[in-house]
């Protein structure tokens, strides 16, 4: 491993919490009082930037990463730039693609964009990262959709942002998946999968099924810098979860 992954939390698990800025203030208090030091901003209601900022900083939290609508990325890169360069946030991600552009030729095209605006991107200090779901392992004439995307595009302009409970979600391995793609391994999004009522659904980190100890030690020898703790549905209250994640991952030898 190229040092100790960080541990942070992605804001989205608390997106019904962070409707005003007012929320966004005391729910960003509660964060740092869990113990998180990094986030990664998504999820957020309106706000001014340098009120977030201004939050970020009061409350000792870093804003380390950002998800970035995909037709933002390829259409506003200069805003984007400027926003997140003030914000003092340096890696950028693409949370998804729209649903026209999930086949074979629409992902193709996407690696084609990725390349370009991860160039600029690269250029300005940022980096880039694509973030999967399961839909992302369909396969076409025996490839996934996300091993188009990673080997169609410039692998010193995309990185991969990959989903723990997504990948399994879509049958795939997690470790697999991680040791496969270790090299472009910048990110990881930390959330379990388990069962209840016979339907799948997800968990708190370490009180599902994923093989966290296989996921851990294959990324020892990736590049991956951040690990985000993510929950989209929680079955308790949302900053409870986030707790108990959080709690699980203080087993292991990260920094925090």
């Amino acid at each position: 491993m190229k040092g100790k992954p960080k541990v942070g939390l992605q804001l989205y698990t608390l997106r019904d919490l962070l409707r005003t800025p007012e929320d966004i203030s005391s729910t960003l208090r509660k964060v740092k009082e869990i113990g998180y030091r990094y986030v990664q901003l998504s999820g957020l209601g309106n706000i001014e930037l340098d009120r977030l900022k201004d939050i970020l900083e009061r409350e000792g939290l870093q804003g380390v990463s950002a998800h970035v609508p995909y037709d933002r990325l390829i259409k506003e890169e200069d805003r984007v730039i400027e926003e997140y360069r003030f914000l003092g946030v340096k890696h950028l991600v693409c949370p998804g693609l729209p649903l026209s552009l999930h086949n074979d030729a629409g992902y193709r095209k996407v690696a084609r964009e990725f390349s370009r605006i991860g160039e600029i991107l690269s250029s300005e200090g940022f980096t880039l990262s694509y973030h999967n779901h399961s839909i992302e392992l369909q396969k076409y004439d025996g490839i996934t959709g996300l091993e188009i995307i990673l080997q169609e595009s410039d692998p010193r302009c995309l990185q991969l942002e990959l989903d723990t409970y997504w990948i399994q979600h879509g049958g795939g391995d997690p470790v697999y998946w991680c040791r496969k793609f270790s090299h472009r391994l910048l990110l990881l999004h930390l959330k379990d999968m388990g069962m209840e009522r016979d339907q799948q659904v997800m968990k708190e980190v370490g009180e599902g099924n994923l093989n966290w100890e296989g996921i851990f030690q294959s990324i020892r020898d990736s590049i991956c810098e951040y690990m985000f703790v993510e929950q989209d549905i929680c079955q308790r209250s949302p900053l409870e979860s986030v707790r108990i994640s959080l709690d699980y991952l203080r087993n292991w030898d990260f920094e925090f």
